[in-house]
């Protein structure tokens, strides 16, 4: 048996948070052509570390192997623009930005935050290592450098006179197998004075509302405020604030600067702290029980599913997101189960569902063939969903939503 050791403290790693058996990538869509074709599958097999609590996947697959060419584009949610403009707003207030300001987004995806810096006129680069994507965003007149960030990357852009007043990070700490590189690399490119935010799921959020389904290859981790202080600590940045953001079913936005820079600590922080140690973020036995509420959700979906077809009733999936792969391949359920899924981009219509291949037609299809229940897999976008759907209400159709429990969304 492989013995792997945390990323964040290098302690062996010996305690499983979950185990959801084996699965592909879950970004890795497939065409027609590929449907003859046999698909690689990884352990998705998540631990936990008892000495500073970071609960993490090993890196069973390359980064290059799962950003290099990316099949997710931010700017199709309509509510994820709202808060990455809501953000841009904030922070340009409360930091002062300007024209004479730098902002340096990391994993900028397809410009759907920068463009709204380009906009005030400040200057602003973005680092996303997806060449298509980056493409996009440069489109949209985000300058963007195609490259993964690290300190590599960081010394680069200081030697080249990038370094930032603003470091943006919005979901992309989970994304990063070389954890103290990525951080030491923060730190090296940003100018004095200067702020980072960065945004992640919270996995209290993730423990408390059931969210297994957020867990897949390409989120190396799942943070705390515990877990990650002593990460950024040993590369000279501290914590100063922290927002609480419903993203992703709850989410945390940290605030950084260079240790011992005049910035005291905001109350929300210690407020955190004792949260987490209220709900036992610091005890293994907090983690170790999480896989038996796993496989209830498990358990739910599937009553559900062989019901409504034992009953003749029609259930489609609404969206083709990485969590839904998640949980689609966990429950083992396929075409037989779930006809068809839509989804709003085009870089997924016509296309099918890793491992599970379930068919992904754009949202008309709803409309054309008024199935009896829309089961929504970005359970985090109900709302928004609902809203664009409503119509599926017409004929009496019933909107379903799989996690922290099954329910019918009124």
């Amino acid at each position: 048996m492989s013995v792997y050791t945390c990323r964040g403290c290098g302690a062996a790693l010996r305690h499983t948070f979950v185990d959801l058996g084996v699965q592909p990538l879950a970004n890795s869509y497939l065409e027609q052509e590929g449907l003859n074709r046999m698909e690689p599958f990884f352990p998705l097999h998540v631990r936990v570390c008892e000495g500073c609590f970071l609960v993490q996947l090993p890196e069973v697959q390359s980064r290059e192997s799962i950003f290099e060419d990316y099949s997710y584009f931010s700017s199709f949610s309509d509510t994820w623009l709202r808060h990455a403009e809501d953000y841009v707003e904030r922070v340009v207030e409360r930091l002062g930005l300007g024209p004479g300001s730098h902002v340096v987004e990391i994993a900028s995806n397809d410009g759907y935050l920068l463009q709204y810096m380009v906009a005030r006129g400040i200057p602003s680069l973005g680092v996303e290592p997806a060449a298509n994507v980056a493409t996009v965003a440069e489109q949209r007149g985000v300058p963007t450098l195609v490259a993964f960030f690290g300190v590599e990357t960081a010394r680069r852009l200081v030697a080249d006179g990038l370094g930032a007043d603003l470091i943006a990070g919005n979901n992309v700490l989970a994304h990063v197998p070389d954890l103290r590189d990525f951080v030491e690399g923060l730190s090296i490119a940003l100018n004095p004075g200067g702020t980072i935010t960065l945004e992640f799921p919270h996995v209290l959020n993730l423990i408390i509302e059931r969210q297994f389904d957020t867990i897949y290859h390409e989120h190396f981790s799942y943070f705390s405020l515990l877990a990650t202080e002593p990460v950024f600590a040993a590369q000279g940045l501290a914590v100063v604030d922290v927002d609480r953001l419903p993203t992703h079913g709850g989410s945390l936005r940290l605030y950084l600067r260079h240790a011992g820079e005049s910035a005291p600590e905001a109350p929300a922080v210690a407020e955190l702290r004792d949260e987490e140690a209220a709900a036992g973020l610091d005890r293994l036995e907090t983690y170790t029980g999480f896989a038996a509420v796993v496989a209830a959700v498990k358990r739910d979906l599937l009553d559900f599913l062989i019901r409504a077809k034992r009953d003749g009733e029609r259930v489609v999936g609404y969206g083709a997101p990485a969590k839904g792969n998640t949980l689609l391949n966990y429950c083992g359920v396929g075409p037989d189960l779930l006809e068809y899924t839509v989804d709003r981009s085009p870089h997924k219509q016509g296309r099918f569902l890793p491992g599970t291949r379930i068919p992904i037609h754009g949202p008309a299809r709803i409309l054309e063939d008024q199935p009896d229940h829309v089961l929504i897999l970005p359970w985090n976008l109900a709302d928004e969903i609902v809203e664009q759907m409503v119509a599926v209400r017409e004929w009496g159709g019933r909107f379903v939503v799989p996690i922290p429990t099954l329910a019918v969304v009124v």
